[in-house]
């Protein structure tokens, strides 16, 4: 039943992106732009289940890799090979598989791929606030820099929402925030920087599931070169392998796809700015299924980061209105 289910989901993320496209000429009367309820809808949709499943990906990776149920090197391949297969199969449910060439592109492959390996490998040497506030730091730059390149200028609410959100995230964090090694910090911010480029280049894909795939597939070039160098440590226990493919398959693969359709309803400053919730969502999500404690901390956190979103969100959408 869930093999069933997971391909028309994704065949409604092709259906709401490509709507997505059409409707940014909207329908005008009078010189009034039209924005229907649905496509507000679909964007917010498509965002909080993309924040969710990156979430789950970062309690997954944390059950992974910090219990040593699987080496980092091989948890990232098999991430990577098992989102490739599974969109693979899902485009072969949907005959679409020729829709692979509509998508994608070797440098999209190689950051994909560079972000998973290099977060892998940071994971062992920084602890999990140490190592959220260095890779969403260095997310929110990449993106924000190439936003303000790209002629985006935030307001000084839109400001104020991001500061409102940083000093939530930084705040939920800090307890666990300690002197990070000069190899762990370095390997975040590569896969910072790396998730930022493929975060960017995802809002030019028309077609976000053949786009995904077509990443997903050209980035298994690059594992042979990781096995070369690793295959003496490779360390694999039945639950890693599990973990990894759950990862792969469904918080990444799909979540991936669920995500390049959903940057299609915002700019690079909002997309830079929604991923700042993921830290927040996955302490909530270890309370719920790790039975974690909920801390103060963590509820005044979680406030003021999903308050932040929604202040710079909200007025954002207010401004574009007006202006057209």
């Amino acid at each position: 039943m869930v093999t069933a289910l997971i391909p028309a989901s994704i065949y409604d993320v092709r259906i709401s992106a490509s709507k997505a496209v059409k409707n940014d000429a909207i329908s005008r009367n009078g010189g009034t732009v039209v924005v229907t309820q649905d496509r507000v809808l679909s964007g917010v949709a498509l965002t909080t289940s993309a924040m969710l499943a990156f979430a789950g990906n970062s309690i997954i990776c944390r059950m992974a890799l910090q219990d040593g149920a699987i080496d980092a090197a091989s948890f990232s391949n098999i991430r990577l090979l098992s989102g490739a297969l599974a969109l693979l199969i899902i485009l072969s449910v949907q005959s679409s598989v020729t829709n692979l060439k509509q998508g994608g592109s070797w440098l999209s492959a190689f950051m994909l791929f560079l972000y998973a390996l290099a977060f892998s490998y940071a994971y062992i040497d920084l602890g999990a606030g140490t190592g959220a506030l260095i890779l969403f730091g260095l997310v929110q730059a990449t993106m924000i820099i190439a936003a303000l390149i790209g002629g985006d200028r935030p307001t000084g609410i839109e400001i104020l929402g991001w500061l409102c959100a940083s000093a939530g995230l930084t705040y939920l964090v800090l307890p666990g925030v300690e002197a990070p090694s000069a190899v762990g910090t370095i390997l975040m911010a590569i896969s910072g920087i790396a998730w930022g480029i493929y975060s960017i280049r995802g809002q030019n894909e028309s077609n976000p599931l053949a786009s995904t795939a077509s990443n997903f597939l050209r980035s298994v070039a690059f594992i042979p070169f990781v096995l070369a160098v690793t295959f003496k440590s490779i360390h694999i226990t039945g639950s890693g392998a599990l973990l990894a493919v759950l990862s792969g398959a469904i918080t990444s693969g799909v979540g991936y796809v669920i995500w390049y359709a959903a940057l299609k309803h915002m700019k690079t400053i909002q997309a830079a700015l929604v991923q700042l919730s993921v830290p927040a969502i996955a302490a909530l999500g270890g309370v719920i299924l790790l039975d974690e404690a909920l801390s103060r901390r963590l509820v005044l956190s979680a406030g003021m980061i999903l308050g932040g979103i929604t202040i710079a969100l909200v007025r954002k959408s207010s401004r574009k209105k007006a202006s057209e």
